[in-house]
């Protein structure tokens, strides 16, 4: 697939393309669009500190864990028209309780629940799966994934402007966001209307068992197990850092270490109780896939693209203080980490179409970002601003083609499972930006920039050892095995 085809809107699954990413734009739009605020809040209200919206930055990206472990398994069971339009309705409406929130408590609950728009990535790769053939997946959803994504910088370059110039007045930054999410949820509707889960009738498949993610061996089961704990313990940091703050007391922190630690237990036994049957049972050879890969690639997207939200969430400040810029020109130029998203991540995601070697792409990305972090590590006031840009650039590169790889491989390694296999790698780029976060709350930004190269080295090593190529890649058609035929027979 060329960039040239994506002009070519006679035909159903470009069309199908422009419509999903447009979606994805518009929650990532409305995810970030406090970052770009945060000193016209400081300024416009009283009772906001800098740690309020720290501690704001780390609820941001909360409930974007189990909420995409959730929509994953939505997906492989309603479809991603469904999940996608419900999703962009539903989440308008705590974008537009923080809008008008009046208290530092308002505003922490309400930024909370609009992290779950965050899960809106995962609904966007799984229809771009159910519409393109293995061999141009890398190129349609890294294009996806990078127009999406640049709804962030989009956010930072104009959220301020709207707010100042079009609202104005201390109440401009509460407008601004309250306009995004009614924008969002008119899409939503329209969405609905717009597009079909693939190019027929029968292209979604269901997965065998819902509440878990199907596994094939016994250590693979293990591992699993293993990996949902980080999912939703990391939300102990967040139990953590609002008791800290007084949002919480000591018994109502405890109930909620008590409730993650519920939750773990809970999808810990829904894992046991979907597989142990059905690996009793036998499972065919032709049906097996390695969880090690998954793993993998949950490691590596908690590198990439947590950095990538801690980043796009400290960087305007970053640029504020370190240069004493305003807060739009701040903005802006913080907006370039994700503005090489419309074309670094569809690059990723071409390359790894291209080399043949899908695992080698990803490792060659995953290197890149740790030698750019330590180069950003280096910069201070003595930099001039126009090198320190380039650099950021240079280092988005690598983030935005690693995160375009990562996705370029998910969909071969076992296409029924695509939506709950994307939404947990998904849901571990937020653990990474949940754990950035929180150590960003102790030290310097210049620090916190080699915590996360050092990050990206140990994710490199992991796929080093545990990512396998994924056969038939790069074929025209994805292989089904018996229990797919079987599953499509029934459906």
């Amino acid at each position: 697939m060329h960039a040239k085809e994506l002009l070519e809107m006679e035909r159903r699954e470009i069309r199908a393309l422009h419509y999903t990413w447009i979606a994805f734009f518009l929650t990532f739009y409305v995810w970030f669009n406090m970052a770009p605020l945060a000193s016209s809040m400081l300024a416009a209200e009283s009772y906001l500190t800098s740690e309020h919206i720290k501690l704001f930055l780390i609820a941001n990206v909360a409930l974007t864990i189990p909420g995409r472990v959730v929509v994953g398994m939505a997906l492989d069971r309603f479809g991603p028209r469904r999940v996608f339009s419900v999703l962009m309705v539903v989440m308008a409406i705590p974008t537009w309780f923080f809008a008008f929130g009046n208290s530092a408590t308002q505003l922490f609950v309400s930024r909370l629940f609009m992290s779950i728009v965050g899960a809106g990535f995962v609904v966007g790769i799984h229809m771009t799966t159910l519409w393109f053939k293995p061999k141009d997946i890398g190129f349609a959803e890294g294009f996806y994934a990078g127009w999406g994504n640049f709804g962030s910088a989009a956010a930072a370059i104009t959220i301020p402007t709207v707010a100042l110039q079009f609202f104005g007045g201390d109440d401009g930054w509460r407008w601004a966001i309250a306009a995004s999410g009614l924008i969002m949820a008119i899409y939503g509707v329209a969405y609905w209307f717009l597009v079909t889960d693939g190019p027929t009738a029968d292209t979604h498949k269901k997965s065998r068992k819902s509440g878990a993610l199907e596994v094939s061996t016994w250590r693979d089961l293990w591992l699993y197990c293993l990996f949902i704990i980080p999912l939703y313990g990391i939300l102990s940091v967040l139990v953590y850092r609002t008791q800290s703050m007084g949002f919480l007391s000591e018994t109502g922190a405890w109930v909620c270490y008590g409730a993650i630690a519920v939750m773990v237990i809970y999808q810990i036994y829904k894992a046991l109780s979907v597989n142990i049957p059905i690996i009793k049972a036998g499972i065919p050879e032709d049906d097996k896939y390695s969880f090690s890969s998954v793993a993998a690639l949950n490691i590596s997207y908690f590198a990439n693209f947590g950095a990538e939200l801690a980043v796009v969430s400290m960087l305007p400040m970053f640029f504020q203080g370190t240069w004493k810029l305003d807060a739009t020109s701040a903005g802006l130029i913080a907006s370039t980490f994700a503005f090489v998203n419309l074309w670094a991540r569809p690059l990723g995601g071409y390359i790894s179409d291209r080399v043949g070697s899908r695992r080698k792409v990803m490792l060659v990305y995953m290197f890149g970002i740790g030698l750019g972090f330590v180069a950003m590590g280096m910069l201070n006031e003595s930099w001039p601003l126009f090198f320190a840009v380039c650099i950021t650039i240079i280092c988005s590169v690598f983030v935005q083609g690693a995160e375009g790889a990562t996705f370029g491989v998910i969909p071969s390694i076992k296409r029924r499972l695509t939506g709950q296999i994307s939404g947990m790698t998904g849901a571990y780029g937020n653990v990474g930006a949940v754990f950035y976060l929180f150590l960003f709350t102790f030290v310097e930004p210049n620090q916190f920039f080699y915590v996360i190269a050092a990050g990206a080295f140990i994710a490199w090593l992991v796929c080093y050892v545990w990512l396998q190529e994924p056969a038939d890649a790069f074929g025209e058609e994805y292989t089904m095995s018996s229990v797919d035929r079987m599953l499509a027979e029934k459906q």
